[in-house]
């Protein structure tokens, strides 16, 4: 007997009857995938090796972002092979096994669960962040770190196997992790405006003794990697909704041309998050930045010269 959600999975097969255009557009989503793959590999590995030279950044922070990237990286080197092995055989119209749409879906929504439920937690201690100020450093330790990023995977390979077993409705997971976003960005809505506050702040500690000048120095650097890590949610929120939204669509619709494209669509935006989050770091993140940079100067020792050469000039 097959599983049932193995079977929603397989009507998105092509069929004999389906038009050259939604043809092409799986073969276009195939060729985006294989470049996703590559690279979600090649950023995710540098972000990783970066994050664990970069001694600047709070523990407890780089614990958070370490986990991030490893779960993109499983993203890229499990989950998206794996979805792009089953492109290829429903071009070839090849009926996919249960057991390889199970060992799919298994995988997937490990990786997948884990890296949205990365993005939560960084998302609060961002909010943590900036509203214990100087307590963070107190009450938010690298052990307490360890220990949610290890609650995150064993979380998350719950859900996989409750999700894929016990058959749970995709409106369920639908309405779950639209009310998690919902919540999410209420917390940066209160990070925002206790920018504003701190803003306000390190203005007036300006005119004040230099011994207060570190407390300046911290909430600017709060409200840096607040910043940064809003971006990795931005991006995230841009990526993920549009699956939830795919679940819903297949349990009030019928399975058509359009149902089938905005289905594939919506989990290329799904991958292509691993990819894009590294890059944000690099972009949003200085510490990470130079790293990033310095690693791709010892192995490119063209780059390096041609870095010395653009800052003599």
């Amino acid at each position: 007997m097959e599983n049932p959600i193995c079977e929603e999975l397989l009507v998105y097969q092509l069929t004999r009857m389906e038009d050259e255009n939604l043809y092409l557009w799986y073969i276009v989503n195939c060729v985006f995938n294989a470049f996703l793959i590559i690279s979600a590999i090649i950023f995710n590995s540098v972000t990783i090796q970066a994050l664990r030279k970069t001694s600047s950044l709070p523990q407890p922070l780089k614990t958070l972002l370490l986990n991030l990237a490893v779960s993109d990286l499983g993203v890229g080197l499990l989950v998206e092979p794996f979805y792009f092995g089953l492109l290829v055989k429903w071009l070839q119209r090849d009926n996919s096994t249960d057991a390889t749409c199970t060992s799919f879906l298994v995988i997937s929504c490990l990786f997948t669960a884990a890296s949205f439920l990365g993005v939560m937690v960084l998302s609060t201690d961002r909010f943590l962040a900036v509203h214990l100020h100087l307590r963070y450093q107190e009450l938010m330790t690298h052990k307490w770190a360890v220990a949610v990023v290890i609650s995150i995977w064993v979380f998350s390979a719950f859900v996989s196997l409750v999700f894929v077993y016990a058959n749970i409705s995709n409106v369920v997971i639908s309405v779950i992790g639209v009310v998690c976003l919902l919540i999410t960005a209420a917390l940066y809505f209160k990070i925002y405006k206790a920018v504003r506050r701190h803003r306000n702040q390190i203005q007036a500690l300006q005119v004040q003794q230099v011994a207060q000048n570190g407390q300046t120095a911290n909430a600017a650097r709060f409200r840096k990697s607040a910043v940064g890590v809003f971006y990795v949610y931005l991006v995230f929120w841009l990526c993920y909704v549009p699956q939830f939204c795919n679940f819903a669509v297949f349990v009030i619709s019928s399975i058509t041309t359009g149902v089938k494209v905005f289905a594939i669509t919506s989990t290329t935006l799904l991958f292509l998050n691993s990819t894009l989050n590294p890059v944000i770091y690099c972009w949003k993140m200085r510490h990470i930045r130079r790293a990033v940079l310095d690693i791709l100067q010892h192995a490119y020792p063209s780059l390096r010269k041609a870095s010395v050469n653009n800052s003599r000039s």
